[in-house]
């Protein structure tokens, strides 16, 4: 029996498992959800251009690209819930995931019965938070005068617009969530290229050293983005 309550539901499945995609399909449809369906990256993109799902079904092992690089992609430009499903024996990618912003992770092998009742439950909160307040609404994170508008990946510091590469917008999302907190060099790394070595960690210093100088130019209001030695960035209005 449907389930009307979810008829209107719409979910974007990422698995490049035949078998597991063709079994969710037919569950989650079965409970009234409309799945779409996607076995790379590639694609999950390109459905992500054209329709924003309710939820999406996350897969980190994917052909080509890195799950969690793809999550941070989705997450910086869709205010869309993610509950990241993965057979990863590594685990710390749960923990990044969580982190970085994802609704909920299961590993595999999970049950048809408790994917359905973790969607039904990220869908509920995600209602819960559609409750209009003081910041509003819309995708915007707002830290003193610096707004990133994730709806439309946009930055502004007051009334100008920063022009950030696609890299150093990843690498600002992810600092704003996580304001005057110090975000360590391997989480930024990993978050943004799925790995942390020497030689990305000097690449890492290079893009922050242009986001910093961007941000200055935003004038005195601007959020300072600071160096903390041997650990990582801040991102503060303190002095």
């Amino acid at each position: 029996m449907i389930d009307t309550q979810t008829v209107a539901r719409s979910i974007l499945l990422a698995e490049d498992d035949p078998a597991v995609a063709a079994m969710l399909k037919d569950v989650l449809e079965f409970k009234g959800y409309r799945v779409w369906s996607a076995d790379t990256g590639a694609e999950v993109e390109a459905i992500l251009k054209d329709s924003i799902p309710d939820l999406i079904i996350l897969d980190l092992m994917l052909p080509d690209t890195h799950g969690l690089v793809l999550f941070f992609d989705i997450k910086a430009c869709a205010d869309v819930p993610v509950i990241i499903c993965s057979s990863t024996r590594r685990k710390e990618d749960a923990v990044l995931g969580l982190r970085l912003g994802a609704d909920d992770f299961i590993p595999k092998p999970f049950s048809a019965q408790e994917l359905q009742a973790r969607i039904e439950a990220v869908l509920r909160r995600r209602q819960v938070r559609r409750t209009p307040d003081a910041k509003g609404q819309g995708g915007c994170e707002q830290f003193g005068n610096l707004v990133v508008d994730r709806t439309r990946c946009r930055v502004t510091i007051g009334d100008l617009e920063v022009q950030l590469t696609p890299t150093e917008y990843r690498l600002l999302c992810l600092l704003v969530t996580r304001a005057d907190e110090v975000v360590a060099k391997k989480e930024l790394a990993e978050a943004v290229w799925g790995e942390y070595d020497p030689d990305i960690g000097r690449t890492l210093d290079v893009h922050m050293r242009r986001l910093r100088a961007k941000l200055r130019a935003g004038g005195t209001s601007a959020p300072r983005l600071e160096t903390v030695r041997s650990f990582g960035y801040r991102l503060t209005r303190d002095a």
